[in-house]
């Protein structure tokens, strides 16, 4: 399966769930559970404005992901965080593309 990012894709799945970028302990529940929030966040720094990144399948996803948080990690001096079991498959769910 293919996955793609975008702050439009990000917007639109927000939206499909009645949640406003604000609400934090909604987007938590929607990306896997405590730190979605966080890993909501990630996700849109690591995609440029009016950009949207493809992957064709969820590995090279993950990987992209967490080489995004270890340089952010990096550049902040600060140990990178790892996304657990429960916000990989909540954001395979997400951001999967339909065949």
């Amino acid at each position: 399966m293919q996955y793609s990012l975008s702050h439009h894709k990000l917007q639109l799945v927000l939206k499909a769930q009645g949640l406003g970028t604000g609400d934090a302990g909604g987007i938590d529940k929607l990306f896997g559970g405590a730190d979605g929030y966080y890993w909501y966040g990630t996700l849109r720094d690591m995609c440029p404005e009016g950009k949207t990144l493809i992957w064709e399948d969820q590995y090279s996803m993950v990987n992209a992901i967490n080489a995004h948080e270890k340089a952010t990690a990096e550049e902040d001096d600060m140990p990178p965080q790892i996304p657990t079991a429960a916000h990989i498959a909540a954001i395979c769910k997400l951001l999967g593309n339909p065949g």
